[in-house]
């Protein structure tokens, strides 16, 4: 199976804060920008594996800053790390000041998703090769976001958590 890159998985959505999406503070909905997260790193899991997947975890999401009703929202999405048939897809989010164009990021999280055939059977994937210093900052992260997410489920000993042995030992 080939080796991908990060890049070849990005997935750019740029969409308005409408009224309809906002609390009583005019800013959007925390739930509303789970969901647009969610189908931006769905896009960029199947780009990678093409194959069906499902959201399997949403590991983290730092909500930074509210954005306010009539903003310019966009998420971009890229798989950070594949493992067998699961991988993390890093996804942030910018505003865009609608004067100078100038981007701020206002948000973050890391969602990981299972590839699957048509009966929902987990499948292989291709392995991701970084590129860019971030990228391998992230590559290298997921393998201790994973190791740490099976020791709290207890599908892993901590001992045996080799990329964690530093936080354990």
């Amino acid at each position: 199976m080939e080796v991908k890159t990060p890049k070849e998985s990005l997935t750019i959505l740029t969409d308005l804060v409408l009224p309809g999406e906002t609390n009583y503070l005019d800013n959007l909905f925390g739930g509303e920008l789970l969901a647009r997260m969610d189908r931006a790193c769905s896009i960029a899991a199947r780009r990678h594996s093409r194959r069906i997947v499902v959201t399997a975890s949403v590991n983290h999401v730092a909500f930074s800053k509210a954005i306010p009703v009539g903003s310019v929202v966009t998420i971009e999405a890229k798989v950070s790390r594949a493992f067998n048939s699961s991988m993390e897809t890093y996804v942030d989010v910018w505003t865009e000041d609608r004067q100078s164009g100038s981007r701020t990021k206002v948000n973050e999280g890391i969602y990981t998703f299972v590839a699957v055939d048509e009966t929902g059977k987990p499948v292989a994937i291709p392995q991701i090769r970084p590129e860019t210093d971030l990228e391998l900052t992230r590559f290298e992260g997921a393998l201790r976001r994973k190791e740490l997410s099976l020791v709290l489920a207890g599908k892993l000993k901590p001992g045996d958590a080799t990329a964690l042995k530093a936080v354990f030992s």
